[in-house]
């Protein structure tokens, strides 16, 4: 059955809402970032090695470009993840000349105990919220969901 486009809404309203939610989403991230201080990662490595643990083996070019960094801002945080033995660098099976960057099991544990923290974080203040608001917030993480999901939002 072919998607129907709701009516639009007045663009006022909706640069509201979207207002409230970046800075909704923003606030929110700031604070279950700060679960990962306990890591003694900082924040551009934990980044890094996310897109890695969640995104398989990545190309220094790759890597840098899923995270939006150039290459050599990219080779220190890769180095410091080397240092501490979160990621492995391997000959790319194809091309010997290319380089393939991934996460060890230790860097693996790190980022999977560091998910359920956060997780565990957000559940210990959604247990304050009433079940209407659950079920409020459980819709409206659908809807954003499928639009992600959707790309452009339609």
């Amino acid at each position: 059955m072919p998607k129907v486009k709701p009516k639009s809404q007045p663009r006022s309203e909706v640069d509201a809402v979207a207002d409230r939610l970046h800075s909704a989403a923003i606030h929110l991230l700031r604070r279950v970032r700060n679960q990962d201080t306990v890591t003694g990662e900082g924040p551009a490595r934990l980044s890094a090695l996310s897109v890695l643990v969640f995104g398989g083996p990545k190309t220094l070019g790759d890597l840098a470009a899923a995270e939006q960094v150039k290459p050599p801002t990219m080779s220190r945080i890769v180095a410091g993840l080397k240092r501490s033995r979160l990621v492995e660098i391997t000959a790319d099976a194809h091309d010997a000349r290319r380089k393939q960057i991934h996460a060890t099991s230790k860097g693996v544990a790190l980022l999977r105990a560091g998910r359920k923290r956060r997780v565990s974080y957000l559940a210990d203040r959604l247990t304050f919220v009433s079940r209407q608001e659950l079920a409020s917030l459980r819709e409206a993480l659908d809807l954003l969901e499928g639009m992600l999901r959707d790309g452009d939002g339609r």
